[in-house]
């Protein structure tokens, strides 16, 4: 039995934008024991996958953690072919950590190694290039039905969910709180319940949309990422910022419009949907000259 090591440690969208390629690796494999790398927040999402055996949790040990290197690097050998799908400096330094083994990434000295075009691709264009290098061409549509399924809130209305957050220390990311306000007050008039997720750091983000709109269902920081893919599979559409939560939208087919400010380009980290169709993407350099007129008008509820 052939040992496959994927590495994956995040963020929570690349990790949703590989699940194609987990899945097309594990049939390219199928008799293979594979195993998933990736950090703490994704190892319960890798272990109800039906993609890997085993999860290893990578604890980013520092360079001069001796003994924390010591064990990733016992942890990194033994593998007949390694998948970097992470492609960071970080993971490129595993690549000798692991004693240079059969390696598909980025990293000098790969066997099947990804030249510097993929800098401008998008995630998941990159990674379907990056498994072609190693035979595997058709990345299959992933089956996510043990993640619709899985435990969280049923609600009674037509509900949208509302994805006011965003990385922490990027806050030019984020469409103002009160234009997601005034945004749920829209729906509300259009008979969809608006509900509000994210982190529990998020929740003040929550309060102040239900400062404008009442009706707003809070669940910030009350379901797991598991709970969040049938929460979205059963919304009627996602609104939000480029964020998270907006891919797990995006990958289970559920109308998404996604708002891009210039911190990040759509075209290399778009949520995309289950087929590798894009979202609504409505993008404006800063996000506080975007009206709420223009986010209604771009939305398509199912």
């Amino acid at each position: 039995m052939k040992q496959i090591l994927v590495i994956r440690l995040g963020a929570l969208g690349d990790f949703v934008l590989s699940f194609g390629p987990f899945a097309a690796i594990r049939a390219h494999h199928p008799h293979a024991e594979i195993t998933l790398l990736t950090t703490a927040p994704f190892a319960e999402l890798g272990r109800r996958a039906p993609w890997f055996d085993r999860v290893l949790v990578d604890e980013r040990p520092a360079l001069w953690n001796f003994w924390g290197l010591w064990r990733l690097r016992r942890r990194l050998h033994g593998f007949d072919f390694v998948y970097d799908l992470q492609t960071s400096g970080r993971t490129a330094r595993y690549f000798k950590l692991a004693g240079a083994p059969p390696w598909s990434g980025h990293a000098p000295g790969s066997s099947h190694r990804q030249g510097p075009h993929r800098e401008t691709m998008h995630t998941l264009e990159r990674q379907r290039d990056q498994l072609r290098s190693v035979g595997i061409v058709d990345i299959p549509r992933p089956q996510l039905g043990w993640l619709i399924g899985a435990e969280g809130p049923r609600l009674a209305s037509p509900y949208a969910l509302l994805v006011p957050g965003a990385s922490p220390h990027r806050p030019q990311k984020r469409w103002p709180a009160a234009r997601f306000g005034a945004l749920a007050t829209e729906l509300v008039a259009r008979g969809l319940v608006p509900v509000v997720v994210g982190s529990a750091g998020e929740a003040g983000l929550a309060a102040d949309i239900a400062m404008i709109c009442p009706e707003a269902i809070d669940l910030t920081g009350q379901t797991s990422l598991a709970a969040l893919f049938g929460l979205a599979d059963r919304a009627q559409i996602a609104i939000g910022n480029d964020t998270g939560p907006m891919h797990i939208a995006a990958s289970v087919g559920c109308p998404s419009v996604v708002l891009f400010s210039a911190e990040s380009d759509p075209t290399r980290t778009s949520p995309r949907a289950p087929d590798g169709g894009w979202p609504d993407i409505i993008r404006r350099d800063n996000l506080a000259d975007l009206d709420v007129a223009t986010v209604v008008q771009t939305m398509r509820p199912r």
